[in-house]
């Protein structure tokens, strides 16, 4: 029977693609550039590439936060400083949130059937204002953020840290659902915890990463733990 789930909070209880873009563009305003949809679909790419990065443990955390500027300002031939941009866009990133549909309902729903955990990637400063300003932190256990923690997901240190700090901690009463396969599922394929990949653009799977259930609506949630249930008898 599941008793924990671990939720990762951008794209899957968050909308960040959102935030990220409204961010950038009142960023690079401030800069004095023009936020264009293709310098920002750009940036959009290369944040995920560097994130990436950072998962496979090929570069350190500040690296991505000030690269990922810096590489866009030299593809497109923009003079401007890539810490500047990193610190006036985690200022801008902070501010606000918007949820991911049906997001809010789904929290109030389980949290109240199961011990909710939050796990996140993101910086922690950002996260605490976004998390603060949802005022969803009320519906977890406990909120495990990367940064604090010293090790990022699909690290399964991360995970070993978060499962000592559980009461009565069992796998196989262990779900985490979340939008990315490199992160959430391989994290907890490595550590052997049921995974749901929520999956709400149909993206194909192209990789080697296999989640035990895919959901399209966050809604879903109760029908993949019902399965689980089913073949826990």
């Amino acid at each position: 029977m599941i008793k924990n789930i671990f939720l990762d909070l951008d794209d899957t209880i968050l909308d960040f693609q959102k935030a990220e873009a409204i961010a950038l563009s009142k960023t690079l305003t401030i800069l004095g550039l023009t936020p264009t949809n293709e310098i920002i679909s750009r940036y959009s790419q290369i944040n995920l590439e560097q994130w990436r990065l950072l998962e496979e443990e090929k570069c350190t955390r500040e690296q991505v936060l000030i690269n990922r500027f810096k590489i866009l300002f030299l593809e497109f031939g923009i003079n401007c400083s890539g810490l500047e941009a990193k610190e006036q866009y985690e200022q801008l990133l902070g501010v606000g949130h918007y949820f991911i549909p049906n997001a809010l309902d789904i929290l109030e729903t389980l949290h109240t059937q199961y011990n909710l955990y939050l796990a996140s990637n993101g910086t922690s400063a950002v996260q605490a204002s976004r998390i603060k300003s949802a005022g969803i932190e009320k519906f977890f256990k406990e909120i495990f953020i990367s940064e604090h923690i010293g090790y990022n997901k699909p690290n399964l240190a991360f995970f070993e840290h978060c499962f000592d700090n559980i009461a009565d901690f069992a796998k196989d009463e262990t779900i985490i659902i979340g939008d990315s396969l490199t992160s959430d599922i391989k994290g907890g394929n490595n550590a052997e915890i049921y995974t749901c990949w929520f999956n709400p653009n149909r993206t194909i799977n192209n990789t080697n990463i296999f989640p035990d259930y895919e959901i399209i609506e966050l809604n879903d949630i109760s029908t993949v733990i019902t399965k689980i249930k089913e073949i826990q008898k």
